[in-house]
């Protein structure tokens, strides 16, 4: 009798799960499954460090990133944070990964980012750089060709003035690679295409008031000049209201970058002056935010996606015309 008791115990225990199986109803496998649904389509979350808004091409690098991330709608979460310096930057680089990014897409304008980004590298953190390059493997960066905005500058102010005369180039050390690759570009194309040409080096800002001020004291010092090769547009517009208050008629050219509208519907209007902008679009932010958004999809993008250089001028400025655009 005993020996049936414990059969009998030992057949019940073996049926309770399989018993508990069967009555398991089907909005409970629904909502197993959903879970596990639910847990895959995670949204990502991606954030944005871009700096203060200081200047207009900045102002619309913003502008755009944030455009993109709501193009995207469900698919991501995205969180934007806007610094002064690369402490600020980095700060705010920790309270992203606080937060739980997923991707991080910076455009620092500073020196000094490269520990924190590394950091970020270190913890699993997808890392897209756009504009300035940060020397760090594993980053992927989308930029315009910096280099060859410095050799179309070359070419273009050797077709306009000749391979003789004097050129003012403006650089912006602070500003890292950005200015480096354009001075490069540009001093490199010279040297093999107009060598006779004198080039005299002053330092500035990307910022009209600082090329108002930069150039009046440049006009004070230099009686000649032929032409400038200035690398950003809101320089070239202090730049020009600089030549424009002193009454010098010997300035032939003044370059630009970055494709701002200002900036194109003041090519026509002085026909002594061949003002040119090789463009530099904030919108490639875009190209940014969908980069991280492949990698963070499984897909393998190419690691430097590097956007042509336009150039545009008083022949065909009309074609870049844009009056939705912030910049």
């Amino acid at each position: 009798m005993k020996k049936f008791l414990v059969i009998l115990l030992a057949v019940t225990l073996l049926l309770v799960p399989l018993l508990a199986g069967c009555n398991s109803s089907p909005a409970d496998t629904q909502s197993d499954a959903g879970a596990k649904e639910g847990e895959s389509q995670a949204k990502h979350k991606i954030g944005i460090l871009a700096p203060a808004v200081t200047h207009g091409w900045v102002a619309a690098v913003a502008y755009n990133a944030e455009e993109r991330c709501k193009e995207l709608g469900e698919e991501i979460e995205y969180n934007i944070q806007t610094s002064n310096n690369a402490e600020e930057m980095t700060a705010q680089l920790d309270d992203l990964m606080t937060w739980g990014a997923d991707a991080i897409v910076a455009f620092p304008q500073w020196e000094g980012m490269e520990v924190p980004i590394q950091r970020a590298l270190e913890a699993g953190i997808t890392v897209v750089n756009f504009d300035i390059v940060i020397d760090e493997e594993g980053v992927y960066r989308v930029s315009g060709d910096n280099e060859d905005m410095g050799i179309q500058g070359a070419n273009y102010i050797v077709d306009k003035i000749g391979t003789e005369g004097t050129v003012v180039m403006l650089e912006v050390p602070t500003s890292g690679s950005v200015s480096e690759l354009r001075k490069k570009g540009f001093v490199e194309t010279i040297e093999k295409i107009a060598p006779d040409l004198e080039v005299i080096t002053y330092a500035t800002q990307f910022t009209r008031e600082d090329g108002l001020k930069d150039f009046a004291d440049i006009l004070t010092s230099n009686k000649k000049i032929d032409a400038v090769y200035s690398m950003d547009d809101e320089t070239s517009i202090g730049v020009l209201q600089a030549i424009q208050e002193a009454g010098r008629k010997d300035i032939k050219v003044v370059t630009g970058g970055g494709g701002m509208q200002e900036y194109f519907k003041m090519m026509p209007e002085n026909e002594d002056i061949w003002i040119q902008s090789a463009l530099y679009s904030p919108a490639m932010v875009k190209d940014a935010v969908d980069v991280a958004v492949k990698v963070l999809n499984g897909e393998k993008p190419e690691e430097v996606t590097i956007i042509p250089t336009t150039i545009v001028d008083r022949d065909n400025y009309t074609e870049f015309l844009d009056d939705n655009s912030p910049y």
